[in-house]
């Protein structure tokens, strides 16, 4: 077993695809660990927004929660309807393009692409905010444990999206059963009890250093959506659902929105009643709110150990929802032209294997660059995933205007969801704009731009590569051929032996690179070896002997001479067209890559980058030891 199979697992033929799909147990761990994990951070942010205003700020936290929740149902309801309306793909791209246009479509693009990405980077970070608030010794090491999660996260999903749920299961149904539990429990005690004492008191608020304000309220609210940036995972990866697909989708999509909800709500409650605030994450000794929460409720013991540790992996992984989605848009924007085909093309375990490593990259990238601080990232998020919502929903209207029957209801949800995700919106871009918000409305119109010049591309390629109508066969004539040779040895012998057989001119280019009477010497000995060599046997046979030519390369640049060589032919026979052929031995193993120049390699490129035309460049390949025992 090699070190490929040993990480990724054995390569999949085409045929075994529908093996890997998933039912809807692993895909809410798949596909839902972004909106459960957002449960950590998304209140969070809400609460640090409001720290001015100490225990008067947990007065407002359940408005802002429960405006939080309402507009998670009417997505939830909106979103049921796109899967509905879209079976195979319900993903934004998909629901902008057929019905906006190609301009939203990349619109809605490039700000999922830039939400999974922050996705990736806020949900690693939380993980490890939520390590270090159970293990403060840890603090220091912030941003490589983050930076450790993206490629354990990354090397699981290129064995493939079923195993990565599997994977992910166990974590994720642990954290739903501890959550639940300890916020059922607790809001158990204060129905019990008025005001419940906590078991591990959480520290003390803040004092108040400011009233309550509009603009602090939206502040928070605005923090607080960063909880619902992982609704739409179901619908963009429609494609990963065994049949059948619609209930697998429907029951994948309702527990994740139905847990969200609860955890959401349930978190507002008993933050209000045991007086526990957020903390900043640059500091020694801090803990997060469900740190606080955890230990208020059921103490230090066994069981908060258990919740943490459910929460690190569920934050850490759940950034596997963008490796579900954004392979998958990457995959459908650029069998649309606009992104490089590479993405488009499965790997060795049936996944995009290249938007997954992109993904690895700039989620990396953007940690190292924030030093894996949650509090950092969030002024970032959620822009994409609203921009994302409102485009859907309003593609999602445009498509019930447009259908024969009566679809009265339907379009009321979607619209109800457009005007209440653009209105959001508008509240985050408000209210983030000078936190970091402008990175991202910076961002999504290079992206763009991007994109429109890939797509430029490969129009213009198409346009060059077009059908030339019937072959013209006039204009055939053998080429004149030019063997590059380094010496007379065996790889030279069938480079010549090659060359012969598709044209009577060959001439075989020696490079001279010596200088004085030791050049004189070797060019006779060259000329004399070639007679005896070459010629004379080809020409016992009645064939036309290859020429000899040495042309002097005084500053060891083989390319330049030979290219004006060529440019000589061409002028002197515009009728003919010139072939290089270039011998070149295989390297099989890494070492051996070290002790050749690759010289044959890189003349190869330079004659491809600047040959006319006319010019055709071959390779005559010597497989190192499997020649000598093919002829054994």
């Amino acid at each position: 077993m090699n070190l490929a199979t040993f990480l990724f697992g054995r390569r999949l033929a085409n045929r075994e695809h529908e093996d890997k799909k998933i039912g809807w147990i692993e895909a809410v761990p798949a596909m839902g660990l972004d909106g459960l994990g957002s449960s950590s951070y998304g209140p969070e942010a809400a609460l640090t927004i409001l720290i001015p205003l100490g225990a008067l700020g947990l007065t407002y936290i359940g408005p802002v929660m429960g405006c939080i929740v309402a507009l998670l149902t009417i997505l939830y309801f909106s979103y049921r309807q796109t899967l509905a309306a879209y079976p195979t793909n319900g993903g934004a791209y998909v629901v902008a393009k057929e019905n906006l246009g190609e301009y939203p479509s990349l619109l809605a693009a490039a700000a999922l692409m830039i939400d999974y990405v922050l996705n990736v980077a806020v949900g690693v970070s939380a993980g490890i905010g939520a390590l270090v608030s159970a293990l403060p010794g840890l603090h220091p090491y912030i941003l490589p444990l983050c930076l450790v999660v993206v490629l354990i996260v990354m090397l699981a999903n290129l064995r493939g999206t079923g195993e990565a749920g599997w994977l992910f299961a166990l974590p994720t149904y642990l954290f739903i059963i501890c959550f639940l539990g300890v916020i059922g429990y607790g809001l158990i005690a204060m129905a019990l009890v008025e005001k419940p004492a906590p078991v591990v008191s959480p520290p003390p608020l803040n004092p108040i250093a400011q009233g309550a304000t509009i603009w602090l309220l939206m502040h928070a609210f605005a923090s607080g959506c960063t909880a619902m940036t992982g609704v739409e995972a179901v619908s963009n990866g429609m494609g990963s659902f065994r049949q059948p697909v619609m209930r697998n989708a429907y029951i994948t999509l309702s527990v994740i929105v139905v847990i969200l909800g609860l955890l959401l709500g349930g978190i507002a409650a008993i933050v209000s009643v045991f007086e526990i605030g957020a903390m900043d994450q640059t500091k020694e000794g801090y803990q997060s709110v469900l740190s606080q929460l955890i230990a208020a409720v059921a103490g230090h013991g066994a069981f908060y150990y258990i919740a943490m540790a459910s929460l690190l992996s569920v934050l850490c992984l759940s950034a596997n929802t963008s490796f579900v989605g954004f392979p998958r848009l990457c995959q459908m924007v650029a069998a649309d032209g606009y992104l490089p085909k590479a993405f488009a093309q499965p790997g060795r375990r049936l996944v995009f294997t290249v938007g997954i490593l992109f993904l690895s990259g700039f989620a990396a990238l953007l940690l190292t660059v924030f030093e894996g601080i949650t509090d950092h990232l969030i002024p970032l998020f959620a822009i994409g995933a609203f921009l994302t919502f409102t485009i859907s929903q309003a593609g999602m209207t445009v498509h019930w205007r447009r259908q024969p029957k009566s679809c009265t209801a339907k379009l009321t949800m979607n619209a109800v969801g457009a005007v209440s995700t653009g209105a959001a919106l508008i509240i985050i871009l408000i209210a983030k704009f000078a936190e970091g918000a402008w990175i991202t409305l910076i961002t999504v119109p290079v992206t763009i731009a991007i994109l429109k010049s890939i797509k430029s591309y490969y129009r213009s390629l198409q346009r060059e590569l077009r059908t030339p109508g019937p072959i013209t066969v006039e204009d055939i004539e053998p080429p004149t051929v030019l063997v590059v040779t380094e010496t007379w040895n065996r790889l030279s012998e069938r480079a010549i032996k090659f060359a012969l057989t598709i044209s009577p001119d060959v001439v075989a280019v020696h490079f001279i690179r010596l200088g004085g009477p030791d050049r004189e010497e070797g060019e006779k000995a060259l000329r004399e070896e070639w007679r005896i060599e070459v010629e004379e046997p080809i020409a016992a046979h009645g064939l036309k002997p290859p020429r000899l030519m040495l042309i002097p390369a005084p500053y060891r640049q083989l390319h330049e001479p030979l290219l004006r060589l060529i440019e000589k032919l061409d002028a002197d026979s515009p009728e003919r067209r010139v072939a290089v052929l270039i011998p070149e031995t295989v390297k099989d193993k890494w070492w051996q890559k070290l002790l050749h120049m690759n010289r044959a390699g890189r003349l190869r490129a330079k004659l491809v980058k600047l040959g006319g035309p006319r010019l055709t460049v071959a390779m005559v390949p010597w497989r190192l030891y499997r020649e000598e025992q093919s002829a054994a």
